[in-house]
């Protein structure tokens, strides 16, 4: 089989945003639902890479005393009108229920867009003294919000995710149970993603709606627009008063709970194409890789498959003993070169080549998907080297994504320089850079930034740029720089 990826491919500088999507395809990553506008099919392969992420993930939250629950898709249309700020929020995106066993409802129900409402219905019910709390809870789950525009695993009408929902005694608890769960996501995208990330607090006008305060993790992806990757709120006592979670405290007071809420979802998918990927198609960092290795035994004569595929299936058995991922392709029917390009496509980092000189020599050739590097490597220890390359190319590719940070971050000192600097930034060309304005928290402020199809991403919890100044578009004195950028 001759083909080959630049005829499947569209190359990043030609069309970014068609690379996207052709890398998706060629992985067996996810479809379009043509018959369901805005949904996306998930593929074997595409929820293989999703359970490795749900796996790591779930491991923390328990590691941090949350257990998971489960919640009704269906919410009360009139629970969500109970706390005004949210409702007004999601009101746009909701999907409601009008209609159940061929009769119309007392009460339309609104297809889950977000969980506080109802989870807050029944903290209200689990909770009625200090000694039950603090109440940790977390959620795998589906949600809906009706979208106009949608690109697969960014931004569709159906996705998958996580809510955690906490309740909490005090306020101070809360913001640390708040801070705690984004320092959980940032080192999940840095340590397991290998995607640098820029931790931050959003502006009063791109907070969670109903939260007091959301804080955020910002990646940058390859043409330098930004992902948020991640969310943490600090929903103060509002649901608490909404919903009436009150609790008795230790001095025999009534008071109300005060709750947080964070979430990632499929959207680290799109994250994880975008921050590593090229124009050969998908690349995986080693640690969610559903696959870590695949081994291709070389064979031109039937009477040689025999003696490389049993070589094979015996090096990889030792690198399983290791706790690696591996495939042995001893499909019949298809030749190497479909097989090499099969496993590229679907980012697998290592591919270990075994012919019948290689059995004589006692050798493998190991190729990095990574950066496309070839070596000869001994049989005789190859399941530890390639252990410690797994662990290299994860390191590399950490390596590249925060170069590309460090070198795309840039300083602004004026809303022309903003201009000037993104004008021609796109998500299909590229061009996205990191700016880093004094801008004051204030939503005429965002607002001007719209005005420029870019916005306040947020204001980095560790100020690494310069300390305060003047808001280049108030003029008032501002503590320290926020980031602005273009954003999927």
């Amino acid at each position: 089989m001759n083909t080959t990826q630049s005829e499947k491919i569209t190359p990043r500088s030609q069309d970014y945003a068609a690379w996207y999507q052709d890398v998706i395809r060629q992985a067996d990553l996810a479809e379009a639902a043509e018959v369901v506008k805005g949904c996306m099919v998930i593929k074997p392969h595409g929820y293989a890479v999703w359970e490795r992420i749900v796996a790591e993930l779930d491991r923390r939250f328990k590691e941090t005393g949350h257990k998971n629950a489960y919640f009704p898709l269906l919410i009360p249309e009139s629970f969500l009108r109970k706390e005004a700020e949210h409702v007004e929020g999601f009101s746009p995106e909701l999907a409601v229920v009008t209609i159940g066993g061929g009769k119309k409802l007392e009460e339309p129900y609104v297809i889950r867009p977000t969980s506080e409402t109802i989870i807050g219905h029944f903290f209200s019910k689990w909770i009625s003294s200090w000694r039950d709390l603090p109440l940790l809870i977390n959620q795998w789950a589906n949600v809906v919000r009706w979208e106009m525009r949608t690109r697969m695993f960014l931004r569709t009408t159906e996705f998958l995710w996580q809510e955690g929902h906490t309740a909490h005694a005090s306020h101070e608890e809360a913001l640390e149970e708040t801070l705690r769960m984004l320092g959980i996501y940032a080192e999940f995208a840095e340590g397991i993603m290998a995607m640098p990330v820029i931790r931050g607090i959003k502006t009063r006008a791109e907070k969670f709606a109903g939260a007091d305060r959301s804080y955020c993790i910002e990646a940058m992806m390859q043409n330098g627009l930004a992902l948020q990757a991640g969310t943490s709120h600090d929903l103060g006592q509002n649901f608490g008063k909404a919903f009436d979670v009150k609790f008795q405290n230790k001095n025999g007071e009534l008071d109300y709970a005060w709750q947080t809420s964070w979430g990632v979802s499929t959207r680290l998918i799109g994250g994880l194409i975008m921050s590593h990927s090229d124009d050969n198609g998908l690349v995986l960092p080693p640690k969610l890789a559903p696959i870590q290795v695949a081994f291709v035994p070389i064979y031109r004569k039937e009477e040689e498959r025999a003696q490389v595929v049993e070589k094979a299936h015996a090096l990889s058995a030792e690198l399983r003993r290791l706790g690696t991922s591996v495939v042995v392709d001893d499909r019949e029917g298809y030749n190497p070169g479909y097989k090499f390009f099969h496993w590229e496509q679907r980012g697998v980092p290592v591919r270990v080549e075994i012919g019948p000189r290689d059995v004589a020599a006692g050798s493998t050739v190991v190729k990095r998907r990574d950066d496309g590097a070839k070596q000869v490597v001994p049989m005789a220890g190859l399941a530890e080297m390639v252990s410690g390359l797994l662990a290299k190319i994860q390191s590399d590719l950490f390596g590249r994504a925060e170069k590309r940070l460090r070198d795309n971050t840039v300083l602004a000192g004026s809303l022309g320089e903003v201009a000037e600097i993104l004008k021609d930034a796109t998500a299909e060309k590229g061009g996205g850079k990191f700016v880093m304005v004094h801008i004051a928290d204030d939503p005429a402020c965002d607002a001007k930034m719209k005005e420029l199809k870019a916005s306040v991403r947020c204001i980095p919890l560790v100020d690494e740029h310069g300390g305060p100044g003047k808001c280049i578009i108030t003029g008032q004195d501002v503590p320290q720089r926020a980031l602005v950028a273009k954003a999927y």
